[in-house]
């Protein structure tokens, strides 16, 4: 019996600074100090040898470099935990490799190393078109270099390209995210992610609008830019397949899926978590934690065994974020009378045998799930 492919995930922590609304494990180092970067990646490459004796009959199918900011790790180093990888594992031919990056981070040359290292996808935090909204979030690029940088990964060989957009910004108007919209589209993306800018407690974004500084959100303002893009992307051929995502054929982004899917991923690195066949387990979330731990072989922080009713529970979460839905037969009869109120509102739709969200169901999936598992 072949086994389910793995997807494995690299959370890289550093950045050159902490945007005002990020809630992430990331922590603001000087990465050319060789004494900051150096033991974080030994300590990778450590945990990397410890998921290959525990699952090294496992095919990767998807990589992740995710963070924080990867493409502040030097290129050479993304290589060799690449090799690593390839050294504990069976890596399919055809694996999705990504890493994330933001505009400002990358270089021509930087992107010509990760693609001749193996990275074959590129997603770039774009966020917004517009500079005063860029700098409501903290970002250091301009619209500007996303042009630039879009242009060197395409000289480089990257033909999966993802652009990463946020509406809801604080002071950004329909104008505003229409011009993001337009100078996204523009580039021609293989991919897109859109999400609701979402104030997270505790942040200096938080703060700022807790004390009258920035207006919080309209709901009605964030449905109308969600109904926006949607219109837009589907006019230039991007189908979504999430909540927030949208593809041009055969370029959904399969190491999400397999999140979506309840799939098997390992989760390396500080704070980041792993789900393989119902167990779930996390990493300690500070660097100079993580790397005394992972070197000793120490991992991980905390486990759970899910119960069946969490898998279920959590199969029609993220299921029905999903544009493939949930089988209807996988609901209980209690699931499906409550489910039955949304399919006549029009929230829901059953084809078949597939429960769907509408765009109106869309907009308030989260809601919807919590009703009909309650």
């Amino acid at each position: 019996m072949t086994s389910p492919g793995l997807c494995l995930y690299l959370h890289v922590p550093w950045c050159v600074r902490r945007c005002g609304y990020c809630d992430f494990n990331t922590y603001v180092v000087d990465t050319t100090d060789p004494g900051v970067t150096a033991p974080y990646v030994a300590g990778l490459l450590a945990e990397i040898r410890v998921a290959g004796r525990r699952l090294g009959d496992r095919t990767v199918e998807t990589i992740y470099f995710g963070g924080g900011t990867p493409t502040l790790m030097a290129p050479a180093d993304a290589g060799r935990l690449l090799a690593a990888i390839r050294d504990e594992f069976t890596v399919a031919d055809d694996a999705e490799i990504t890493t994330e990056a933001n505009p400002e981070s990358v270089s021509p040359a930087h992107l010509e190393q990760l693609r001749a290292a193996g990275v074959n996808r590129l997603s770039l935090g774009m966020q917004s078109g517009v500079p005063s909204v860029l700098a409501t979030l903290d970002r250091l690029h301009t619209p500007g270099k996303v042009t630039e940088a879009v242009g060197w990964a395409r000289a480089a060989g990257f033909d999966n390209l993802s652009l990463d957009l946020i509406y809801g910004t604080p002071g950004e108007s329909p104008a505003d995210w229409q011009t993001t919209l337009d100078a996204a589209l523009a580039l021609a993306p293989d991919h897109v992610s859109a999400y609701s800018l979402i104030v997270e407690d505790g942040t200096p974004l938080a703060r700022r609008m807790a004390a009258g500084a920035l207006p919080y959100p309209d709901e009605d303002d964030l449905a109308d830019e969600y109904a926006t893009a949607d219109a837009a992307f589907a006019q230039a051929g991007l189908t979504w397949y999430e909540v927030s995502n949208w593809a041009r054929p055969g370029r959904e982004c399969r190491h999400n899926l397999a999140y979506w899917r309840s799939g098997d991923w390992w989760g390396l690195g500080a704070g980041a978590h792993s789900h393989i066949a119902g167990v779930r387990w996390w990493n300690p979330k500070h660097p100079a934690t993580y790397i005394a731990r992972a070197t000793a072989a120490t991992l991980p922080e905390g486990s759970e065994q899910l119960t069946e009713q969490q898998r279920h529970w959590e199969a029609i979460m993220l299921g029905l974020r999903l544009a493939e839905g949930v089988a209807w037969t996988a609901l209980t009869p209690a699931e499906q009378g409550r489910a039955a109120a949304y399919l006549q509102s029009g929230h829901l739709v059953r084809r078949e045998n597939r429960l769907t969200c509408t765009p109106a169901g869309r907009l308030i999936a989260d809601g919807i799930v919590r009703a009909i598992v309650e």
